[in-house]
């Protein structure tokens, strides 16, 4: 059995939660990083619901891929299936990545559905923020989710406009 290699563009990058033995920046084309994903347990619930990050299509992103041991493999997926598919809103899809380094491998990652009554697509500034402020579930509240996966892509050199701008309004309002 091969190793695995994971994809992170969220909140995955900076707490991926299971063991690996590489940690390399990379990008997956097809795909890019938007805030389109109706949170109805992690940052939400089905009555108030969060926003959260989704692998959507077109473009591309940058984010963190991990190898991990082949041994590891199946607790691996295990522990990720039922980190993100909780409610069946992500698809596990393997897409090919380009490594920082020039090399390329086949990643596992977890795309948006956008069939799915949690995909929220492209939302206005004042819905996002009205979504984000409200958003309470069992890993914590919207706005922390929002400033921490912004100050890590920052970390990496990754820029995201709309994360950006999210956690200047937050950082603002925590600041009143």
């Amino acid at each position: 059995m091969d190793d695995l290699w994971v994809f992170g563009y969220g909140s995955l990058m900076w707490r991926p939660g299971f063991p690996y033995l590489a940690r390399k920046m990379a990008r997956v084309r097809g795909y890019h990083r938007a805030l389109c994903v109706y949170s109805h347990v992690h940052r939400g619930t089905p009555e108030r619901p969060g926003l959260v990050l989704g692998l959507d299509r077109g473009g591309s992103c940058r984010g963190i891929a991990f190898r991990v041991a082949a041994d590891h493999r199946d607790e691996t997926i295990a522990y990720l299936r039922a980190r993100e598919q909780v409610t069946s809103v992500y698809r596990e899809v393997n897409l090919d990545a380009e490594l920082d380094d020039g090399g390329s491998v086949t990643v596992l990652t977890y795309a948006v559905d956008r069939n799915h009554l949690q995909y929220a697509g492209r939302l206005e500034r004042d819905a996002i923020i009205r979504l984000v402020a409200q958003g309470q579930g069992v890993s914590g509240a919207n706005p922390d989710y929002v400033r921490a996966t912004q100050a890590h892509l920052a970390e990496l050199g990754i820029a995201d406009a709309v994360l950006d701008w999210l956690a200047k309004e937050f950082a603002a309002t925590a600041a009143d």
